[in-house]
């Protein structure tokens, strides 16, 4: 992409500065914003209205004229997206690799801000490398149903961990000079039917579960730019809906960045003129062959209507403002420091983050493995040998390389044992078992010490291959949660002629695990582990690292049981879905209905034990103070995640029986004890009481759960509020 027109004119700087240092020095704070001042001042309306929407596939418009450069946006949330032209055709030409980093799932079953942030860091920094202003992520979307095609890249069922989770990556990406976009700007839970599909949903579940993450990363993070989703939330689009935008997100919570549209996600000028859009993006999707970005929504139709005077040139104005003030906070009329790919730090660090986030879910006395012990090591499944970096959708991105389980694997090992491999199974489209590669695995499974099974998901897209019920990918949703392709018959078969079966999944979400999960010794969950993923799976499977993952979302024993699916509506009838679940999705369904889940929500093993003590409980001004003590009681170093949940025991309405409200990570070596001393404010007592239309703290009892997961509660405290 040619960046020479973004060069400044000197003449401009020049009378940026005199026009400043003319103003009274108690406004000198304000600078920027007398700058943006001048330049509204001195643009025209054609002006105006070419910044509002697209000029090319990642660029909104900037006036040459003045010195203003186009605005250049990229996907994705764990990797720049591989180079794009003008016109949406791939350049080829061009060293677009960057560091590929663990997806959004895997980062946010680290339960590790602090990653978080240094996830963010990376993002941004190569942003930079690559001449963007503008990273289209995190998404923060709840995952409300295990089949919604883009889980991989959202955080977690929980309004809190994600919260957490999305501030240290938008503040680690802003730190680089590079602005941040909070996705899907809100309740776009589903890719099925995304584009116009009708979510009825209350107010009190969008303000407690919807609404979080997204207020966080205004009110804490400052994030400079928000996505508009394409779904409608009770009968209004997500883009031309001015309660949500102009009442929630720009008036009660201050945003001051700009709003931009998903990629066609406008449908009408006046309505996304008036009700907060600041930039229409993607209609060019919708015109394809004949893209005339004139003819966009925001374009030569909004100009007309501010001439006719039908909508007033401050609305305009307001829009300008807020691109201006996005490309101001961002320096792109200053110097900007370079920018790094792909170092030796960065690839660091998608290898801690896939090392904390790969999740144990089960073992039964076989993990970490023995080398010494297990001589002969059999590994099956074609996702032992696939790459991912590519596929997903519009979070594709290209990287220099990807170590696949196998080849890590094989890394670790060396030739301290014989390490095998069989496909076992074949990707198809359709959906076919290949019984030689089936009846191959498993004669090969008899002679081994161990198998590791690697299987589950895929978001590679090949057409020549494609079944869609198997793909984590924008725009595409899940038909179940059953493994594809014959694995189910395949882990059983393996697990009746050997004893030591290992299961590894990659993936977005869940699989059915009752066909075979009493026959195997151990599961893993893998997630999309980034470039360094084989390198992390192995390191956890021998030991060299020590599992510290936890679960950001529940895995039910079976699809039905998910609240999205049972009392709630998935996918909707006559393109309208209705939320009838209301605030209890997650966890907060399956431990207030009591539903046993097949993995809880916060779940992951460790090699070493962990003991809680010392549970301390004080009141003061509406506020808790906890203290504990956590104490690292096996034989190895390790991580816990200390869990803390509040239960509203007297609430005048139907509350969950626990709610998440803080976390931590902490490192331990053997026989280490720390203490741990937070507080809880009064927030974390309040629920959103929809006949008031506002937050309440209602007095009465409240219980303190401390634990290692939603389901594993150590200590509790009681408390008068």
């Amino acid at each position: 992409m040619d960046f020479s027109n973004r060069l400044i004119p000197l003449l401009l700087i020049v009378f940026l500065v005199v026009s400043c240092s003319k103003k009274p020095h108690n406004i000198s704070e304000n600078s920027d914003e007398l700058k943006i001042d001048s330049l509204i001042q001195r643009m025209t309306l054609e002006e105006k209205i070419g910044m509002i929407h697209a000029s090319s596939a990642f660029t909104s418009g900037g006036v040459p004229r003045l010195g203003i450069p186009e605005l250049i946006m990229s996907d994705g949330p764990h990797g720049v997206r591989f180079e794009h032209g003008r016109d949406w055709a791939r350049d080829m030409d061009v060293d677009d690799s960057v560091t590929y980093l663990p997806t959004g799932i895997c980062l946010a079953s680290t339960w590790n801000t602090e990653l978080g942030y240094q996830y963010g860091a990376v993002l941004g920094s190569e942003a930079k490398h690559r001449g963007k202003d503008v990273i289209l992520g995190p998404g923060v979307n709840i995952i409300r149903s295990p089949l919604c095609g883009r889980n991989f890249e959202y955080l977690s069922e929980d309004p809190f961990l994600t919260s957490r989770m999305a501030v240290g990556y938008i503040k680690g990406v802003q730190d680089q000079g590079i602005a941040a976009c909070v996705k899907h700007f809100a309740a776009n839970n589903q890719e099925e039917n995304r584009s116009g599909i009708n979510v009825v949903v209350s107010e009190q579940a969008l303000r407690e579960i919807y609404f979080p993450a997204f207020e966080a990363s205004v009110r804490e993070a400052n994030v400079l730019t928000v996505m508009g989703a394409y779904n409608k939330i009770n009968g209004l689009y997500c883009t031309q809906n001015p309660w949500l935008l102009n009442q929630v997100l720009k008036e009660e919570w201050g945003f001051k960045g700009l709003l931009m549209s998903d990629w066609g996600a406008v449908h009408n000028t006046r309505e996304a003129l008036l009700s907060g859009t600041d930039i229409e993006m993607g209609t060019d999707l919708l015109q394809m062959p004949n893209i005339d970005y004139n003819k966009f929504y925001l374009a030569d139709s909004a100009i007309a209507m501010v001439k006719r005077g039908e909508v007033p040139v401050s609305v305009v104005d307001d829009k300008v403002r807020r691109i201006l003030r996005v490309m101001f906070s961002i320096r792109l009329f200053g110097n900007r420091t370079p920018g790094e790919a792909n170092t030796k730090e960065h690839q660091q660090l998608a290898l801690k983050v896939a090392e904390e986030g790969i999740v144990l879910l089960k073992n039964q006395q076989i993990l970490p493995l023995n080398i010494a012990k297990a001589k002969k090591i059999l590994v099956v499944g074609e996702n032992a040998t696939r790459k991912h970096a590519h596929g997903g959708g519009s979070s594709q991105v290209s990287t220099k390389y990807e170590i696949t389980p196998l080849e890590g694997i094989k890394n670790l090992v060396g030739n301290e044992a014989a390490i095998s491999y069989q496909q076992g199974y074949e990707i198809t489209r359709e959906n076919t078992v290949n019984k030689k590669l089936s009846d191959d695995a498993v004669a090969a499974a008899k002679n081994a010490d161990v198998v590791i099974f690697v299987g589950g998901w895929i978001h590679n897209f090949n057409p020549a291959e494609w079944g869609i019920d198997a793909y984590d990918s924008e725009g595409i949703d899940k038909k179940n949660t059953q493994l594809m392709y014959g694995q189910d018959k395949l882990i059983r078969a393996l697990a009746e002629v050997n004893n030591n079966v290992v299961v590894t999944f990659f993936g977005g979400g869940p699989v059915d695990m009752a066909p075979w999960l009493l026959q195997v010794k151990a599961v893993v969950q893998a997630w999309y582990p980034g470039m360094e993923g084989g390198t992390a799976l192995a390191n956890i499977l021998f030991g060299k690292t020590n599992p510290s993952g936890k679960l950001p979302m529940t895995f039910a024993k079976k699809l039905e049981d998910n609240p999205s699916h049972s009392i709630g509506e998935y996918p909707g009838k006559s393109m309208e879905v209705n939320y009838a679940e209301g605030i209890f999705v997650g966890y907060r369904y399956f431990d207030t209905y009591q539903v046993e889940p097949e993995f809880c929500f916060g779940h992951g093993l460790s090699y070493t034990t962990f003991e809680y003590s010392d549970f301390m409980v004080e009141t003061s001004d509406n506020t808790v103070s906890l203290s504990f003590n956590i104490t690292n009681s096996g034989k190895i170093p390790g991580a816990e995640v200390a869990q803390v949940y509040v239960a509203n025991k007297e609430a005048s309405v139907k509350r969950p029986s626990k709610e998440l409200k803080w976390f931590t990570k902490v490192m331990l070596e053997p026989n280490e004890t720390t203490t741990v001393e937070l507080e809880l404010p009064k927030e974390a007592f309040m629920f959103y009481q929809e006949t008031k239309k506002q937050w309440v703290l209602e007095p009465g009892e409240f219980e303190i759960l401390l634990g290692s997961s939603s389901r594993d509660i150590r200590l509790s405290q009681t408390v008068e509020m």
